[in-house]
């Protein structure tokens, strides 16, 4: 077995999702998307060296092309969190009714397949063909099934298409001039160029362009909140837990080793960036009235945090990053599918309308508020671990950089307790609140589970993902 079976997998259950029809559309999906995650396992566990499952085989005679994939610590933590969080997002739509359910869940399954195919490839082209085929799925989900007006949804998706992609064209640029002196898209030759400062500052910000929409890393996120709040949860979910996380990781894979002097020469830039975007999520969230947006700013202050620590160019802060991506992941794909288990209740995501559910469904009230203190970094949730780390390799950088990215900490604990307060707390409401069901209770469980475990034993995802970050490291550092 190598690492096709995986790609394979998710479009041929993409295909098949789509033949089943709608009735068996979720649950067809479901199985192709949990196999793909026992596959995920199953390889984590079993193969002593994840090099042998890469493949190079040649693709396109000309430009030179490779289908070449690599396996590697950093690539298999992106893919289990992809496989982990697809199928626990299918779960949560089952009481949803879509119409042309067939159509929905083979495009989930379809960008499951893009955005694996992004994390694994090593050629240039291909992993440009995947970044862009992962923004087709997302696109029709938002627009044709999304929240509100479908003219205020075709303004708000249509903003998002332009500017992803808009973004994306820089980097096909970039990767054009790195084909015409190297010869080949291939990860391993585009890592041995040796450009001058120009030409690095020049591929550095082509780069920037293409990853800091899709993070976003402000200025670049005024598409975010409009699209998470207009998309369906599932689209949300997809989006926030796993799509942005592309743009993290590339930055790791791919603009860093090509460009590590201009990388190093701008770091104050996109550090300011980075961490002005943290501020200023956390403010907005402050003043957010519909708990979607207030999410959708949390998760931009949240990302703000990632990137900076990917930007220090050290271990602490590439590996905190990774380990903070994938915590975010499974957080914010909870706290959302909470707020539309709410919103199945009540029908409405202002939070002035809610209020008084504790006293109806203590379950739900206990197991929110465990997602709530795990967004707002706790000691003993995932999210501490990548959290603290981060902040430490900042204050290696520059103390104040350490001290304004922990505001997330401060202002997300105040606005996050405030949002809980003000949903759960108080009277009972004069609305019926419904207990959650077994699956919905099945979802929260397994996030928070996973949260919990990786707070309290970080080893494993550490020693699977920490070689990675000293091999680009020694990419990044060489002379």
């Amino acid at each position: 077995m190598d690492i096709t079976t995986l790609l394979l997998l998710l479009l041929v259950g993409a295909i098949i999702t789509l033949i089943a029809g709608d009735k068996l559309a979720s649950k067809v999906a479901l199985l192709f998307s949990t196999a793909a995650l026992g596959i995920t396992v199953y390889l984590l566990t079993t193969v002593q060296e994840f090099s042998s499952l890469n493949v190079t085989y040649p693709w396109i005679s000309a430009p030179k092309t490779f289908f070449a994939l690599k396996v590697d610590g950093l690539s298999l933590a992106m893919v289990l969190l992809t496989t982990a969080l697809t199928p626990l997002i299918i779960l949560s739509s089952f009481t949803n009714n879509f119409k042309s359910a067939k159509n929905f869940y083979a495009l989930v399954l379809f960008m499951a397949f893009a955005m694996v195919g992004t994390f694994l490839a090593a050629d240039g082209l291909l992993y440009y063909i995947f970044w862009e085929l992962a923004l087709i799925p997302i696109y029709f989900i938002a627009l044709l099934w999304g929240n509100d007006a479908i003219e205020a949804r075709k303004k708000a998706i249509l903003k998002f298409f332009i500017y992803t992609l808009g973004g994306s064209l820089f980097m096909l640029v970039a990767f054009a001039y790195l084909y015409h002196r190297a010869g080949s898209f291939l990860l391993t030759d585009l890592y041995q160029l040796k450009l001058n400062a120009v030409e690095q500052t020049w591929i550095f910000f082509a780069f920037f362009l293409a990853y800091a929409i899709k993070i976003p890393v402000i200025p670049f996120h005024t598409w975010q909140a409009e699209v998470y709040q207009k998309a369906p949860t599932v689209g949300t979910m997809l989006l926030s837990g796993i799509m942005l996380k592309m743009g993290l990781y590339s930055v790791m894979r791919w603009q860093l080793p090509i460009a590590p002097e201009a990388a190093k020469t701008y770091m104050p830039l996109v550090l300011g960036l980075s961490i002005a975007g943290v501020i200023y999520g956390s403010l907005v969230a402050l003043r957010q009235k519909d708990l979607k947006k207030l999410l959708a700013y949390s998760s931009l202050a949240h990302v703000g945090l990632i990137a900076a620590g990917c930007y220090t160019l050290t271990f602490d802060g590439l590996s905190g990053a990774v380990s903070q991506m994938i915590a975010h992941g499974f957080v914010i794909v909870g706290l959302f599918y909470a707020a539309e288990i709410i919103y199945r209740r009540y029908e409405t995501r202002t939070i002035a309308d809610m209020g008084g559910i504790r006293t109806q469904t203590p379950k739900f009230t206990s197991l929110f508020m465990i997602l709530v203190l795990a967004s707002v970094a706790l000691p003993g949730t995932y999210n501490f671990v990548g959290e603290f780390t981060v902040l430490y390799s900042l204050s290696q950088i520059n103390m104040w950089y350490a001290v304004l990215g922990g505001t997330t900490i401060i202002l997300g604990a105040y606005y996050m307790l405030k949002m809980f307060q003000n949903v759960m707390l108080g009277e009972t409401n004069a609305n019926v609140f419904a207990d959650i069901t077994v699956g919905e209770a099945f979802v929260m469980i397994a996030l928070i589970s996973f949260l919990l475990f990786f707070g309290l034993y970080p080893k494993p995802l550490l020693d699977l993902i920490n070689p990675s970050i000293q091999e680009i490291l020694i990419q990044i550092n060489r002379s």
